[in-house]
């Protein structure tokens, strides 16, 4: 299981099918739409 973090925030953003468990940063709309 992936997950994908928002970088500033923390919020989970998306979760993604992964063989091995990982964490992507990334930012959500909420932080990336200032």
């Amino acid at each position: 299981m992936g997950t994908i973090v928002c970088q500033d925030c923390q919020k989970v953003i998306e979760h993604f099918n992964d063989e091995k468990v990982t964490t992507y940063y990334s930012v959500c709309p909420t932080c990336g739409g200032k």
